[in-house]
């Protein structure tokens, strides 16, 4: 059986990825200023808009699922997409949200700058290792016994975590700090193998221009030497019908 025509889902995703990926931006941007401004007085404004642009992101989903034609294999696909709507919704799982942020920024602009790895590569680690900070520092300063209380314990503790060096100096106690951890240790591996995946890819992109380069190269040669070769008949038969004449 054919695959179904997606095309109506492909024009919706089209047309919003550019307001999804703004807003990814706002909502990673108010929920630093959140963490940083623990308890001032934007706490509750900012905790607002937090909101607002998860209820965005949730009615993207159910707009997406709706344009579906085949819904089943929309939901087997985007199992991932639907947790990370549904889950936050627990407030020991909020962290969740950003998740989403982080892929839909990947995924705007994993194609634009790929043939940049370095810049993409340190883009995405930054974006990662942020993130995970911010979540983490959320999860765990008022804890009892908690050893990561600043966004400088926060930082060291995700460089260490995600680089695989784990010196246990900072650790969380909490649940949704170890839910972090996990997602980090995990993301740490995906990471990796993206970025491994991302320049073999970029290597074997440019391989194949060097080898279509030279190909074209020996292809004009080949025209050249064809061109000289009927030049040199054509002087040939002129210098023959002169000296004949």
């Amino acid at each position: 059986m054919p695959p179904v025509s997606e095309a109506r889902l492909e024009r919706w995703e089209r047309k919003v990825e550019w307001p999804l990926t703004v807003l990814a931006v706002v909502f990673l941007a108010a929920y630093a200023w959140q963490v940083f401004d623990d308890h001032g007085p934007m706490h509750f404004p900012l905790e607002i808009v937090l909101w607002l642009v998860w209820a965005v992101f949730a009615a993207d989903f159910v707009a997406r699922l709706a344009l579906a034609r085949d819904k089943g294999r929309f939901l087997r696909t985007h199992i991932f997409d639907l947790a990370v709507v549904v889950l936050p919704m627990v407030r020991q799982l909020r962290v969740l949200r950003l998740i989403t942020v982080i892929a839909l920024l990947n995924k705007k602009f994993q194609h634009k700058i790929r043939q940049r790895v370095s810049i993409y590569v340190a883009g995405v680690t930054m974006l990662v290792v942020f993130s995970a900070s911010l979540a983490v520092l959320d999860a765990e300063r008022h804890a009892e016994n908690a050893s990561i209380t600043t966004f400088g314990d926060a930082l060291w503790w995700t460089m260490t975590t995600m680089s695989t060096v784990g010196y246990g100096d900072r650790y969380p106690v909490t649940a949704q700090g170890r839910l972090v951890a996990a997602l980090l240790m995990v993301g740490g591996i995906a990471l990796l193998g993206v970025i491994t995946g991302t320049i073999a890819s970029w290597l074997v992109e440019k391989l194949r221009g060097v080898e279509e380069a030279e190909l074209e190269t020996a292809q004009e040669l080949r025209n050249l030497r064809a061109e000289i070769a009927e030049l040199r008949a054509e002087l040939r038969a002129e210098l023959k019908a002169r000296g004949s004449g």
